[in-house]
C-alpha cells in the first residue's frame, strides 16, 4: 500500500528514481487516494509485448461503484474498468476489498503527467483520483542464473544481473511439471535470493522469472511507476 507523508514533498526527491529534469507538482496529500478507494497505473515492459499499463482500482466500497473511467493527461478516455473483473483481497483491518485491474498497450502518444480515474456512484456521485505517469522504461533482468536446463544441488540460490534505476524485485518460482507456483519472494534489495529448501524437490523441474520495479510506495508515483518482467529460465534438480 501506499505510504501515507505529512510533510511537503517536492520533486527533485524523484530524481533519482525517474532520471527526469522536468518540473513536476508539489503535494500536500496523497492523490491517489479518493474517498472510494486507491488508484495507480503501472508501465510494465514484460517479454514478448510493447511497453503497457496495468491499471487498478482497489475498493472497500465496491457496492457502491457504478463506473470507472479512467483518462489521460489531456483529460481524454484512456479506458473504463470493468466491475465484473475484478479480485478478492482482504484489507489490513481484515474488511472485504475488490481490485479491479486491466492491462492495455501504452498510449501513442505517449504523454508524461496525471493520468487520473473518475468513479461514479450508484447514486450519481464522482469521486477523483490522480497518478502521475512518466514516460520511461525500466529494463527486463538479464544474466538469469541457473539457466539452460541446469541440473543444480540443493540448496538453490538464484542470482541475475543488477537492472539500472531498479530498487527491488521479486523472485517467482513455477513447477514445470505441475505447473503450480512454488516459491513468490519478498520484495528483495539484492539481485539473489536463497532458496527455502523445501520449495524444490530432488528430480523437479522448475521455471523462475524476476520482476523488477523502481518504488515500492510514493506519493507521486503510487505503489510503483515502472516495473518490467524477465523472460523465464529453467533449472532442474539433481537427485
Amino acid at each position: 500500500m501506499m505510504i501515507r507523508y505529512g510533510y511537503r514533498l517536492f520533486v527533485f526527491l524523484l530524481l533519482p528514481l525517474t532520471c527526469l529534469a522536468e518540473e513536476a507538482p508539489e503535494l500536500n496529500a496523497d492523490p491517489h487516494y479518493n474517498a472510494l478507494g486507491f488508484f495507480d497505473v503501472h508501465l510494465c515492459n514484460w517479454p514478448e509485448r510493447p511497453n503497457f499499463f496495468k491499471v487498478l482500482f482497489s475498493t472497500e466500497h465496491y457496492t457502491e461503484v457504478e463506473n470507472m473511467a479512467v483518462y489521460t493527461p489531456e483529460n481524454k478516455l484512456l479506458v473504463m474498468l470493468d466491475r465484473t473483473k475484478f479480485m478478492r483481497i482482504k484489507s489490513s483491518s481484515g474488511a472485504d476489498k475488490r481490485v479491479y485491474m486491466l492491462d492495455i498497450d501504452a498510449p501513442e502518444p505517449f504523454a508524461t503527467g496525471w493520468y487520473s480515474i473518475d468513479v461514479t456512484t450508484t447514486t450519481g456521485k464522482h469521486y477523483r483520483a490522480r497518478d502521475y505517469v512518466v514516460k520511461t522504461r525500466l529494463e527486463r533482468a538479464t544474466a538469469l542464473q541457473p539457466d539452460d536446463e541446469q541440473a543444480v544441488s540443493l540448496p538453490v540460490t538464484l542470482r541475475w544481473k543488477a537492472v539500472p534505476g531498479a530498487v527491488f524485485y521479486q523472485a517467482f518460482v513455477r513447477d514445470e511439471w505441475s505447473g503450480k507456483l512454488v516459491y513468490k519472494s519478498k520484495l528483495l534489495n539484492r539481485p539473489e535470493v536463497a532458496l527455502p529448501q523445501n520449495k524444490l524437490e530432488p528430480g523437479g523441474y522448475y521455471s523462475w522469472s524476476v520482476h523488477s520495479r523502481d518504488t515500492n510506495g510514493h506519493i507521486l508515483l503510487g505503489d510503483f511507476h515502472m516495473g518490467s518482467m524477465s523472460r523465464k529460465a529453467y533449472f532442474t534438480v539433481v537427485e
